[in-house]
């Protein structure tokens, strides 16, 4: 069973980046270049789990806050998961 409030919550997301990228010189690369920072941010943070011996799990919801917010979105997730 879909929380529709979650899906609702994603489209809001959704629509508020794409709002603010059209604002942009260039829509789509800022588009682009949220989302790999955000990837990459994710990857790298993988990467040195067991060194840092910080992680995030890698499901549906990480990625999606790692391809729409982009690397504020990854700062947001870990704060959240140091708070709760």
């Amino acid at each position: 069973m879909t929380n529709w409030w979650l899906l609702g919550a994603a489209g809001i997301c959704l629509l508020v980046v794409g709002r603010c990228a059209a604002h942009q010189r260039h829509p789509i690369r800022s588009l682009l270049a949220g989302a790999l920072c955000g990837l990459g941010t994710l990857a790298v943070l993988a990467l040195l789990a067991p060194v840092t011996g910080i992680s995030l799990p890698l499901n549906r919801f990480t990625g999606f806050v790692a391809v729409v917010l982009g690397l504020p979105g990854v700062t947001t997730l870990l704060i959240l998961q140091l708070l709760l």
